[in-house]
């Protein structure tokens, strides 16, 4: 069991005290109460675990001196509730750890979804609008946006690659351990034998940036206009209204032509690369931070296999937690809540065990 020393608890209760002071005199200007009432919503949670924690510790305290009394009946009925003390206590030290935790900054964030087809030709360019298929069911059950930004469609169906972007509450935190190659096992439409192939797509999610993140300064910049094309080549318009935007510090290249507007492939390219070079700052920092430690449940890195889809088999199996789950029909439409959820419980007590170690 996590223990949290008893004047960690003390401090944060304080701490929650003295906020809640702060904005009772009435005196605070407006952008310090901003700021104040910020702190406090964030530390009320953690405060309230805190309490619980401290209470429970202080009932164990008294049933264990009730455990020493003389009479067996008193004893008896003492230790039989500090048995159910225990576990109590076990769950409100856990959830108090939980609340402790360094949060992503990232996890409220809206998220750029990248899927591209990657090993497998036409199979793997059809497996990745399945992906697509799948994540926009997941957003719609999540109450989600989900608005494609660019998209390179493959001749047989599907997408050579799609970006898309997910807003909404907590958008990042869900679907930032989706990174990776996903594996499909299936026997294409086309197989007139009835072979099974192994092809992968290969997903990235990555928090969008806002404004204030990173400053991107125009002289970093070459900005490309050319004729939009579609596949095989054919023109699908006559004016110059795609663009690609080249940021010449780290060689970031996004191209835009979806749009038949200039200024518009212009502002999407701009959300594309402001998101990629924040995820490249993040990166670095958490790289400093923490050195080479890859977490159970993966790094997020786009080369690491990290999901096999047998449709044969009817079965799912996450590598990184060695979790199987044998519903595919509805898992491929977006039926992923207990895939996310074990990955997030494993990255949790991954993290609750370095902080007890």
């Amino acid at each position: 069991m996590i223990s949290i020393p008893a004047d960690r608890i003390a401090a944060i209760e304080a701490r929650r005290d003295e906020l809640q002071a702060q904005m009772a005199t009435g005196d605070l200007p407006g952008d310090r109460f901003v700021q104040v009432s910020k702190e406090y919503a964030e530390l009320e949670p953690v405060a309230v675990a805190a309490g619980e924690v401290r209470r429970l510790r202080a009932e164990t305290e008294s049933l264990q001196a009730m455990a020493q009394d003389s009479d067996e009946e008193m004893r008896a009925m003492a230790n039989e509730e500090l048995r159910a003390n225990h576990d109590a206590l076990a769950t409100a030290e856990r959830g108090l750890a939980l609340s402790l935790l360094p949060r992503d900054a990232a996890d409220e964030r809206p998220a750029m979804l990248e899927i591209r087809a990657g090993t497998g030709g036409d199979e793997a360019a059809l497996f990745a609008g399945d992906l697509l298929r799948m994540y926009q069911r997941y957003a719609e059950r999540m109450g989600w946006r989900i608005e494609l930004i660019s998209s390179s469609s493959s001749e047989a169906g599907g997408f050579k690659e799609v970006v898309a972007s997910v807003t909404g509450t907590g958008v990042f935190a869900k679907l930032k351990f989706e990174s990776g190659v996903h594996r499909v096992q299936r026997v294409p439409a086309t197989e007139a034998g009835g072979r099974i192939h192994t092809s992968a797509a290969t997903v990235a999610v990555l928090p969008e940036a806002e404004d204030v993140d990173l400053k991107i300064d125009e002289k970093d910049l070459r900005i490309d206009i050319f004729r939009a094309s579609g596949p095989g080549g054919q023109g699908v318009n006559t004016t110059d209204s795609a663009v690609r935007i080249t940021h010449l510090p780290t060689g970031t290249i996004v191209i835009q032509q979806d749009e038949r507007s200039q200024i518009k492939n212009k502002a999407k390219a701009m959300k594309v690369l402001r998101t990629r070079l924040y995820e490249r700052e993040r990166e670095r920092l958490a790289a400093e931070r923490t050195g080479a430690r890859r977490s159970m449940v993966g790094s997020g890195d786009r080369s690491e296999r990290i999901r096999t889809y047998n449709f044969g088999q009817g079965r799912v199996t996450d590598h990184r937690i060695n979790l199987t789950l044998h519903r595919l029909p509805e898992i491929m439409e977006g039926e992923i809540d207990e895939l996310i959820g074990a990955l997030i419980a494993q990255d949790e007590a991954d993290r609750l065990a370095q902080l007890d170690g």
